[in-house]
């Protein structure tokens, strides 16, 4: 984030979060990396009690009552730990959005108090089997029994899932419905009998414990119903903020060209250090562009969020821009990195290798980016075509008569 936007408060924050990000022990994240540690727990008590979990939510349940800015200042230092750190630390924000939002006072006390301060752990189980970018495809169901719903199906990828102690589940309540109104959401506690597996050889982003999640006739109580029933999709629809904005801060793609820009200054071809070729000087000119044009989006996002900022189709559209700009630029960057490296860079010597593995996910998961892509032209040109056209009206400005032009334009 840029430092001339930050407050005092922000900076002292900053400093704060990268003291925690420091203490994180070099061992853990070898160990993540090559399969050792499925999940890091105790990273999260650590966290929690330092008061650094759902900094967005209400001291009384344990948060900081901070604002997405504030929110991306810490991810920025974060994600310099790798992908499956700054997701498991994004959970929190993901999950604690839903709870904080939908969960009624006493869900509140009986899971998100205890996830805030680093006693609960949580996953959300949002992919099955037969669909990925097809949320409302989704065929899990939930039939009403009494005072309990019977749960039924397959969720997959679930990061998290290793060390949950509670899902946040969308299943399908009413199967006569429309897709969007067939789906409900529910807090699922793993010792109601859900089925975990860890079965995944992930290319990169491991150690964050994702898995398969079973459920064989899991009997939720009613008072785990999240929200109304039969209302996923409102849920779904205010979940894709934080899902996607989280991946917004590119730390960790920063940290990556800071590394390969020290070594493009002291590694000498040629008779001279590399960073004097063009070839070298101009990717790192523009990669550390491409960053701080994210960093800008990331600020200007987050604010718009703060201050209610334009309808929630508006918000949808930016946060879909920076998860799809963000991402693809992150993974530019590092490959980029890896390519001033040069043969050293695909080694173990660096963490370039690991980076680049790890932000490879990042361009599929939570909407890939070609679904970003269908978000953003679909809100786009429902602002556009609602409104006529505001300020200069350019397309008259051309030699023709208007009568010429009108003649010309055939539409079909």
């Amino acid at each position: 984030m840029h430092e001339v936007f930050m407050t005092e408060e922000q900076k002292r924050l900053r400093e704060e979060v990268r003291s925690f990000v420091k203490s994180v022990p070099r061992q853990l994240l070898t160990d993540m990396d090559a399969d050792k540690v499925r999940y890091p727990k105790e990273y999260l008590v650590e966290a929690g009690r330092r008061n650094l979990l759902g900094l967005r939510f209400p001291p009384k349940y344990g948060g900081r009552g901070l604002k997405w800015v504030d929110d991306m200042i810490a991810l920025e230092e974060i994600s310099a730990l790798g992908s499956s750190l700054a997701c498991l630390y994004s959970l929190v924000t993901i999950i604690g959005e839903a709870l904080n939002l939908f969960g009624t006072e006493a869900q509140k006390q009986k899971y998100l108090r205890p996830t805030l301060e680093g006693k609960l752990y949580c996953a959300e189980a949002l992919t099955e089997p037969r669909g990925g970018s097809d949320f409302f495809g989704a065929t899990s169901i939930a039939r009403k029994e009494g005072g309990h719903y019977v749960l039924n199906g397959q969720k997959r990828f679930i990061v998290g899932a290793e060390g949950a102690d509670y899902f946040l589940v969308y299943a399908v309540t009413d199967p006569q419905a429309p897709a969007q109104s067939r789906l409900s959401a529910f807090i699922v506690d793993r010792d109601m009998g859900v089925d975990v597996k860890y079965i995944y050889g992930l290319m990169g982003t491991r150690g964050g414990g994702t898995g398969r999640i079973i459920f064989r006739d899991v009997r939720v109580p009613e008072e785990n119903l999240l929200g109304e029933e039969n209302g996923g999709s409102k849920l779904f629809y205010r979940m894709m903020i934080p899902e996607r904005i989280v991946n917004g801060p590119p730390g960790g793609a920063r940290a990556m060209l800071e590394i390969a820009a020290r070594y493009a200054d002291k590694r000498k071809a040629f008779g001279q250090q590399i960073r004097s070729f063009e070839a070298v000087s101009f990717k790192v000119a523009e990669s550390i562009t491409k960053l701080d044009a994210v960093d800008a989006l990331v600020y200007a996002v987050a604010k718009t969020l703060d201050d209610g900022i334009g309808t929630g189709g508006y918000q949808r559209r930016l946060v879909s821009e920076l998860k799809r700009f963000s991402t693809q630029v992150q993974w530019e960057v590092i490959n980029d990195a890896m390519q001033i490296l040069g043969g050293i860079g695909y080694t173990s010597v660096f963490p370039v290798e690991r980076a680049l593995r790890d932000i490879r996910l990042l361009t599929i998961w939570t909407g890939t980016n070609e679904v970003m892509n269908l978000i953003i032209q679909h809100e786009y040109y429902k602002e556009l075509l609602a409104k006529e056209v505001e300020g200069r009206d350019v397309e008259s400005d051309i030699p023709l008569t208007e009568a010429e032009a009108i003649e010309e334009k055939v539409y079909e």
